[in-house]
C-alpha cells in the first residue's frame, strides 16, 4: 500500500514539474514575442530629439536625468545592461559623456548598433586656453554641437536612417513622417532665433559663459567669444587665479557685463568673476547642456533652445 502511494507521489510530482516547464516555456515564447524594440539614449538633449522621430515606434530609454551634467554623470549597473541590449544606442560622443563612453564602446563590442550623432554633425574646433597651459583645447573637437539647431536638423535626419536601418520592426513611413514634422520645427527655430538675435546690436553680440559650451551657436549665429570663467569645454576643468585675470581684461576691453552661467550648475565661480570686475557684472542662467524637468522651463530641446534665444537677446540688449 505504501509503494503504491509513494508511486502516486511521484507521477504528480512529475506532472506538476512537466506542466510547469511547459507553461514556463510557453510564457517566455510570448514575452519574447511581444518585447517592442529598444534604442537607448545617453543625454537628455539628444534622448527628446530621438523621441521625437521615433515616436511610438519603439521604446527610447535616456540614460541622463534632467539636470544632469553630462560631462559627470555615471550609469548603474542596470542601465550599462540596457546598453548592451539595446537595437541601437545613440551618443554625443567628441568626448562628451566622459563617464558613459566605455559603456558604449563595450556595447558596440558585442555587436550593438551605435550612432555617435557629434561626430556626423561637422564638428568644429575648440579655440579655448592659452597656448600650452593645463586647460589649452584648441584644435579638439567641440562636442556641444546641439547649440546650432542647423547642425541638430542633420543629427536628426541621420538618426532617423539609423533606426530604420537597424530597428526591428518599426514602421519606416512613421519614422519618417514624424522626422518630416521635426525637422519643420527645427526649421522654425532657426528663424525664429535669427529674428530675435538680429536686435542685439553688433557691438553687444559678444558671448562669456561659464565654460565654452557655446562655440557652435556663435558660428552660426554671428557671436563673438570672449571667454568663459572656466577655460575649457569641460566642467571637470577649474580655472586658475591666472584665468580669471585675463578674462577680467577680456571682458573690460569688450565692454562685456553680462555672463552666461548653465542654470544646472553652481554660479559660484561667475560670481567670483563678478567679485573681480567691482560688482558691474550680470550672471545670467541658462540650459546650456540639459534638459530640466517636465514644466521646469527646458524640458524639451526646442523650448530649451528658445528659453536660451530669450534669455541671450534680453542679457546682452539691457541697458
Amino acid at each position: 500500500m505504501s509503494v503504491r502511494v509513494g508511486a502516486a507521489r511521484v507521477r504528480a510530482l512529475l506532472l506538476s514539474l512537466v506542466t510547469f516547464f511547459v507553461v514556463a516555456g510557453t510564457a517566455t515564447g510570448c514575452s519574447g514575442g511581444d518585447e517592442r524594440p529598444r534604442v537607448v539614449v545617453t543625454t537628455n538633449i539628444l534622448g527628446d530629439i530621438t523621441r521625437e522621430i521615433v515616436g511610438d515606434e519603439a521604446d527610447v530609454s535616456v540614460l541622463m536625468k534632467p539636470n544632469a551634467d553630462p560631462h559627470s554623470f555615471g550609469l548603474s549597473a542596470v542601465q550599462a545592461a540596457e546598453l548592451e541590449n539595446a537595437d541601437l544606442v545613440v551618443y554625443n560622443g567628441l568626448g562628451l559623456e566622459e563617464n558613459v563612453l566605455r559603456h558604449v564602446e563595450a556595447a558596440r563590442a558585442s555587436g550593438v548598433a551605435t550612432f555617435a550623432a557629434g561626430e556626423a554633425a561637422d564638428p568644429l574646433a575648440f579655440h579655448t586656453g592659452e597656448e600650452g597651459g593645463p586647460n589649452d583645447e584648441a584644435g579638439e573637437p567641440d562636442p556641444h554641437f546641439w547649440t546650432d539647431p542647423d547642425r541638430v536638423r542633420k543629427a536628426a535626419g541621420l538618426i532617423t536612417d539609423q533606426v530604420v536601418e537597424h530597428v526591428d520592426g518599426v514602421n519606416e513611413k512613421a519614422v519618417r513622417d514624424n522626422a518630416a514634422h521635426y525637422d519643420g520645427q527645427l526649421a522654425d527655430l532657426t528663424t525664429w532665433m535669427e529674428k530675435s538675435f538680429a536686435t542685439i546690436p553688433e557691438g553687444r553680440r559678444a558671448l562669456v559663459t561659464n565654460h565654452h559650451v557655446f562655440g557652435y551657436l556663435a558660428d552660426r549665429f554671428g557671436f563673438r567669444v570672449i571667454g568663459a570663467v572656466v577655460p575649457s569645454g569641460t566642467t571637470l576643468a577649474s580655472p586658475s587665479s591666472s584665468d580669471l585675470r585675463s578674462l577680467t581684461r577680456a571682458m573690460e576691453q569688450a565692454e562685456v557685463r553680462t555672463v552666461f552661467a548653465d542654470s544646472s550648475q553652481p554660479t559660484r565661480l561667475a560670481e567670483v568673476l563678478r567679485q573681480e570686475m567691482g560688482g558691474d557684472v550680470d550672471v545670467v542662467p541658462l540650459y546650456s547642456e540639459s534638459l530640466t524637468e517636465k514644466g521646469e522651463g527646458a524640458d524639451t530641446y526646442l523650448r530649451m533652445m528658445r528659453a536660451n534665444t530669450s534669455a541671450m537677446t534680453e542679457g546682452l540688449t539691457r541697458d
